[in-house]
């Protein structure tokens, strides 16, 4: 699998399930569903592929039926994983399955094909519409029960010590007319220190030592591969990602600062209010670190270009005294309870916005980023090492924030650092910097940016209410002009507001602040997040959360 490069978990998720008619099959899903039969023979003696689904860089998504009884067809979907994913990849994916599948809003896996390196899982079809057919339509009661059964379906993998590492709509299906809820994709899923999925277990040994999970072994083409469990092995999430590097300089007269984007000249409320009403995302994909030459000499903008690596050695290290312009590793060797801000010795780049060769010499940070652009909680863009099943409740969190304000993706960042810096407009610059620092990170953003408050930033994308408040068009203005994509033609897309999203409790919002909180350690779990008091009025019959004196403490 890619989740431990570069490309990780970019790519185009399959459409599992997704609700469709019947249509006329393409040449090209023709010739794939031959291909399909013509490496899985025996695929064809139990089912009847009937249309491809979905196709993402990991695998693809079939439709088939099969005769169940004397007067019954069932559908299934048959996910074909690419022959390249590493045999225990692909064995820990379908272990996640079985072990923690069909109960709880998670998929069941039904049965496995394998044929040399190729592998087919079949799974319930689940029929949904897509998330960004029905975010704009949903009430405020399907966003509570939504939010409450995704919640039911982490607590339940969080239980087996699973990280499932890519939530999002997409991976959460939802039948709208049944109220039938799946938990799709385990296939970049990592384990906790006490995970109870062994095979999970192998893949963080195998990422500590530094081995490759992308393609199976020479050995393994085309042969039967075993898979060996060592009885104590050790559980560290490590990745080894590239490098990525940004630095920026303002002209000489100006002092040095990390300019994360550049903001124009103030623009009228209607000009504002008309950014706002961009559809679907709230954030462009506009890529804040490549610019022009005609940009550059305009902004001012101009990027640090590597030396040769023999200046390294004539490099002084002097102690830090400047601010810093990117994120960088703390070199000390104290506990992460206080992390030193100023380390040490160091090179002399350290808190500013230059990017040394002594820095440039250095080897990448190792650390989990698996995860999907615009879900990837702040303690994945930092690169921190120790990351746990918060990282699904921040992208729980993301979830919800589309549910609140409308908008689909909310997030749409070209890389780690616009990330960064998108969450830094909403949840505030002064408090990611904080945030950093308890994880041991230095973070310096160029501007102070405030922190929002969830519900009027929710409303006013939503329109349930009027923006009049300057302020509030101040700190919006920064969202909507900075990060969105040019506006060149009318709002198709507009989300119609539904009646009862007037007056939405305050208990949302308040939800929605503990998903998002930017310190893990400190961020909701689902176990915690099922017995808020938005959720008080859901009757459930099965799934209810015991209430222990731990977790009222935690309440």
């Amino acid at each position: 699998m890619e989740e431990q490069h570069n490309t990780d978990s970019d790519r185009s998720e399959p459409k599992h399930g997704q609700s469709r008619g019947k249509r006329k099959l393409s040449k090209d899903v023709e010739m794939d569903i031959a291909q399909l039969h013509q490496d899985v023979p025996q695929l064809s003696r139990v089912f009847t592929v009937i249309d491809k689904i979905g196709e993402g860089t990991f695998s693809s998504v079939y439709l088939a039926e099969a005769q169940t009884s004397v007067m019954q067809r069932q559908r299934f979907a048959l996910k074909h994983l690419i022959p390249t994913s590493h045999p225990v990849r692909v064995a820990a994916e379908l272990q996640c399955l079985t072990v923690a599948g069909g109960q709880e809003n998670v998929i069941d896996v039904t049965y496995c094909f394998r044929k040399d390196h190729h592998v087919i899982i079949v799974m319930p079809y689940v029929e949904h519409e897509p998330f960004v057919d029905t975010v704009g339509t949903m009430t405020f009661e399907e966003v509570c029960h939504y939010m409450f059964n995704l919640l039911i379906a982490l607590k339940h993998i969080h239980t087996f010590g699973i990280i499932h590492r890519d939530i999002k709509p997409t991976n959460f299906l939802y039948n709208r007319s049944q109220r039938k809820y799946a938990l799709v994709d385990f296939g970049l899923a990592q384990g906790t220190p006490d995970t109870q999925i062994e095979l999970l277990k192998v893949l963080t040994a195998r990422a500590q030592r530094g081995v490759r999970t992308t393609g199976p072994p020479e050995h393994s083409r085309g042969k039967p591969c075993s898979v060996g469990v060592p009885a104590t092995a050790p559980v560290t999430l490590d990745t080894a990602p590239k490098p990525l590097i940004l630095s920026a300089t303002k002209p000489p007269a100006e002092k040095h600062s990390c300019t994360i984007y550049t903001s124009a000249e103030a623009k009228s409320s209607k000009e504002i209010m008309s950014l706002c009403k961009m559809p679907r995302s709230v954030f462009g994909e506009r890529n804040m670190n490549s610019c022009n030459p005609a940009t550059a000499l305009a902004t001012g903008v101009e990027f640090v270009r590597p030396l040769s690596t023999k200046a390294v050695a004539a490099r002084r290290m002097v102690p830090s005294k400047c601010p810093s312009a990117a994120v960088k590793e703390q070199v000390s060797g104290q506990k992460r309870k206080d992390p030193p801000l100023e380390p040490s010795p160091t090179c002399s780049c350290f808190l500013t916005d230059r990017i040394c060769n002594i820095c440039l010499g250095r080897k990448p940070q190792v650390a989990p980023r698996a995860g999907t652009p615009g879900f990837r909680a702040p303690e994945v863009l930092i690169k921190f090492q120790k990351q746990g099943t918060a990282i699904d409740m921040w992208a729980a969190g993301v979830i919800l924030l589309s549910l609140l304000s409308g908008r689909y993706p909310f997030f749409k960042a070209s890389d780690d650092l616009v990330a960064l810096a998108q969450i830094m407009t909403i949840r505030g610059s002064r408090e990611t910097i904080q945030a950093a620092k308890v994880l041991g990170k230095a973070v310096v953003c160029s501007d102070e940016l405030p922190r929002l408050d969830l519900k009027r930033l929710c409303e006013t994308l939503r329109r349930t209410q009027p923006c009049h408040d300057e302020t509030v068009l101040t700190e919006l203005q920064t969202t909507c002009q900075a990060f969105s994509p040019e506006h060149n033609g009318p709002d198709e897309t507009a989300i119609h507001t539904e009646q009862n999203w007037e007056g939405v409790p305050d208990a949302a919002y308040d939800l929605l602040d503990r998903l998002l909180d930017l310190n893990p350690d400190t961020r909701i779990k689902a176990e915690i997040a099922l017995l808020h008091p938005l959720f008080k009025d859901i009757n459930v019959t099965t799934g209810v959360c015991k209430i222990t004196p731990d977790t009222l403490q935690e309440l």
